[in-house]
């Protein structure tokens, strides 16, 4: 179990991790029941987990990471791994031509953006 203040994992873990569920969830544009209804588990679980407030199992873990169509990782530390990159091109081979030639100059002007500085990290 991942507990809250003084356990396994303090509270700053516990908020950093619900920041990302919130995240994730706001540019999935999903509400908190339909994020709940989604992953199986209750609304308040997933406020509390979001506010940090909440312990959660790691079959809850799975099961938020599964729906918002993350890795669990990525939940629990911040970092991507390769599992976060297969997720990204599952999507990328599902787009029609069209689609992806958009994607392809959205992500070569937002590079060019980085290089210049002009654009700021978002986590």
């Amino acid at each position: 179990m991942l507990t809250a203040g003084g356990g396994i994992m303090g509270d700053d873990f516990l908020n950093e991790m619900g920041q990302r569920i919130h995240s994730k969830r706001k540019s999935l544009r999903f509400s908190q029941e339909e994020l709940a209804e989604k992953a199986e588990i209750s609304k308040q679980t997933v406020s509390r987990a979001e506010n940090g407030q909440r312990e959660l199992g790691a079959r809850n873990v799975m099961r938020i990471a599964r729906a918002l169509e993350l890795s669990a990782d990525y939940l629990l530390t911040g970092e991507h791994v390769d599992k976060d990159s297969f997720i990204l091109n599952k999507k990328i081979e599902n787009l029609t031509d069209r689609q992806y030639r958009f994607l392809e100059e959205f992500v070569r002007n937002y590079i060019v953006m980085c290089e210049d500085d002009s654009v700021d990290d978002f986590d």
